[in-house]
């Protein structure tokens, strides 16, 4: 490898190890091998190169995740098989989810990171609800990405939380499963309730 494949393996590994914030371009240095001018020759800055670190961690994970999808789509038995495959690469995934959450803290910092990020977002809907339903992204249309994709979205960052802070504690697949179908059997049960009460 060059001086520009070493730094961006260094810097991935101080943000696994540090985060951003924490992370000095001496420490990408030390893990790289490379020398303290390269950081500005070959990404212009520190930041920069923080910035493709935490995307090519991104891109590796994605890349690299590919769960034992079971059950039909939109099942139960599939979204527990997807969740199972998350809690699989849990470990894997958690410098790449803290750096996530860093991202999300930090109101003020790294502006372009977090344009990136956001301008992603929807990428990563169209992809979770594709792997929990089994419709293809090209068959989505805006509705399925805003709702399906957006409640999916968010139990993925609650439940990455949850395994950052207190992974003895987190919830299961099977209890996320079981919590699913007893939200929406609930919900069902309401909505057929209201629909015999007189108006």
């Amino acid at each position: 490898m060059g001086h520009r494949e070493d730094l961006l393996e260094g810097a991935k590994k101080c943000l696994a190890e540090k985060g951003f914030a924490r992370t000095t371009a001496r420490d990408i240095v030390n893990a790289s091998g490379a020398n303290l001018a390269s950081i500005g020759y070959h990404y212009g800055s520190k930041n920069a190169l923080l910035t493709q670190a935490f995307l090519s961690m991104v891109e590796e994970w994605g890349d690299s995740f590919t769960p034992d999808v079971r059950g039909a789509g939109g099942s139960l038995e599939r979204f527990r098989s997807v969740w199972d495959g998350m809690s699989g690469q849990r470990d894997r995934a958690a410098p790449m989810w803290a750096a996530s959450l860093e991202i999300a803290m930090d109101r003020e910092g790294l502006p372009e990171l977090r344009e990136m990020v956001v301008s992603s977002e929807d990428e990563g809907r169209k992809g979770l609800t594709e792997m929990f339903t089994g419709i293809p992204e090209e068959q989505l249309e805006e509705r399925d990405v805003r709702t399906l994709g957006g409640l999916y979205q968010v139990l993925v960052a609650g439940m990455m939380v949850q395994w950052l802070y207190n992974p003895e504690n987190a919830v299961t697949p099977e209890e996320l499963t079981e919590g699913m179908r007893r939200a929406a059997q609930m919900m069902l049960n309401g909505e057929d309730a209201g629909a015999d009460t007189p108006a």
